[in-house]
């Protein structure tokens, strides 16, 4: 984890601003659940713990600082919430994602699989692609043999 802080340090500095300790305390937070797609109130929650003195402000605007000097990415899986990973070191692009629209569950899928797709959209469209994201939307295989109330569906039109 030194390493990466040490990286992003250095991101920063060379954009001119500084690893301030509430800065820090945020990517802690972000690299200790890596695996998780947290939202700006869950890292604040996270921050809270190890530094009372944060304020939820100070995070929106230090995830919002990291986004722009593209650290971490912004996403959103169509339920109202932006939640924030790191980027992939050294990928060429961003890795695609499953979500449950029973549990709200997010799942990655490191491969990329469109790589035959960008070439007929870049040869058809003349179109230069510089990165893609895509969210695939479903019932994952912790709730597939669950019972599913349509009604109860995240981002569900079904009254």
């Amino acid at each position: 984890m030194e390493n990466r802080v040490n990286q992003i340090k250095q991101q920063l500095s060379a954009h001119n601003y500084k690893l301030t300790p509430q800065r820090e305390a945020t990517v802690r937070v972000l690299l200790e659940n890596e695996d998780d797609h947290l939202s700006a109130e869950d890292v604040y929650l996270l921050v809270k713990d190890k530094a009372p003195e944060i304020g939820l402000a100070t995070v929106y605007r230090t995830l919002e600082l990291l986004s722009d000097l593209h650290i971490i990415h912004k996403l959103n899986f169509g339920d109202g919430v932006t939640r924030y990973e790191f980027r992939a070191e050294g990928a060429e692009h961003h890795h695609h994602h499953l979500m449950c629209l029973n549990c709200g569950s997010v799942d990655e899928i490191m491969e990329d699989l469109l790589g035959p797709i960008e070439q007929q959209v870049e040869r058809e469209f003349h179109f230069q692609i510089m990165d893609h994201r895509l969210t695939f939307h479903g019932i994952c295989y912790r709730c597939k043999g669950q019972a599913i109330d349509p009604k109860k569906l995240i981002g569900s039109k079904v009254t």
